[in-house]
């Protein structure tokens, strides 16, 4: 047998992974704006003397760094999607970058609380006008940022052929941690705005100065909860954990269907975004070649690589 003769049993693992994502273009633009607005509020927040201001300003530095891994993350994964060194392709690489991104989010998150704490003990004279025109400008930025990435659509892509069975024709709708994280990042700088102006408005007016230091506090808290929950979901991609019954239920009853074959071992793990490998073991009392329960596999389930094994029960 020639190496050419092969073919039809050989694929690639690209999946889709050399494409530009919806969510590149609109992380890169808000990466420019959250590093204007970081300079401005840093800055205004040491001028003006806010706490809440300054810690909205910091907040925004750890996500020019952040935003700036995402798409750097992008631009990796595109360009060595065709890389033969990745076993399942670059997809993995959005999880690690979203991964990152958690982690530098709860480490600001404990910055933030740290220096509200201090401050609490440690009041400063505060400019509220000043730094009040500051803080609005700041979330009307970040929610403008929030808004477009909110809305970026999702990723709509088509798998490979991966010959003799070995998949089908994908259309997935990926969930991209890096485009979540990217959210979560701006979105936590328009709630850290957002506490600021209140506090600034209490302080202004109702001499609550000490609701400062405290805002910085709520919002350190709230980031940190985000950032668990980031890390909680990306991990659990780069870990290989099983994917969840809403994939390994329909996988499982389209290929036991009304026969007899059943599905002794199943492993179902996320390689990217929305797509999945499988490896399956089938025992039947007449057993199918495994193109044939390849074919059985649903579409919409996007697994866009499967292994599988088939036995004959010993008792048949």
């Amino acid at each position: 047998m020639h190496t050419h003769d092969l073919l039809p049993w050989q694929h690639n693992h690209i999946f889709g992974q050399d494409r530009i994502r919806p969510g590149e273009k609109r992380t890169l633009l808000i990466v420019v704006i959250t590093a204007v607005m970081m300079v401005v509020e840093i800055s205004a927040g040491l001028a003006f003397g806010s706490m809440a201001l300054l810690a909205d300003g910091l907040h925004m530095a750890s996500h020019t760094v952040a935003l700036g891994i995402s798409v750097l993350a992008y631009v990796t994964a595109r360009r060595w999607a065709a890389d033969k060194r990745f076993t399942f392709g670059t997809g993995k690489i959005n999880s690690l970058a979203g991964f990152g991104s958690a982690v530098l989010l709860g480490g600001f998150a404990v910055v933030m609380a740290t220096e509200s704490i201090g401050r609490l003990f440690n009041p400063i004279a505060i400019a509220f006008d000043q730094a009040l025109i500051v803080a609005t400008i700041g979330l009307l930025v970040n929610g403008g940022s929030a808004w477009l990435l909110a809305t970026t659509p999702h990723s709509h892509g088509h798998g490979h052929d991966h010959g003799h069975g070995h998949g089908h024709s994908q259309h997935h709708h990926g969930h991209d941690h890096n485009l979540r994280a990217a959210y979560f990042h701006v979105l936590a700088d328009a709630l850290t705005s957002v506490l600021a102006i209140v506090a600034l408005l209490a302080g202004k007016y109702l001499q609550a100065n000490w609701l400062d230091p405290v805002m910085g506090i709520l919002g350190a808290l709230l980031v940190a909860r985000w950032s668990y929950g980031l890390l909680k979901e990306s991990a659990r991609v780069l870990l290989d954990f099983q994917a969840g019954p809403a994939v390994t239920g329909p996988l499982r009853e389209a290929i036991e269907g009304t026969s007899n074959d059943r599905v002794s071992d199943l492993h179902v793990w996320s390689i990217g975004h929305g797509i999945f490998a499988a490896e399956i073991r089938i025992v039947s009392d007449a057993p199918e070649v495994p193109d044939h329960y390849r074919s059985l596999v649903p579409e919409n389930l996007n697994v866009v690589h499967i292994a599988i094994e088939v036995h004959k029960c010993p008792a048949h």
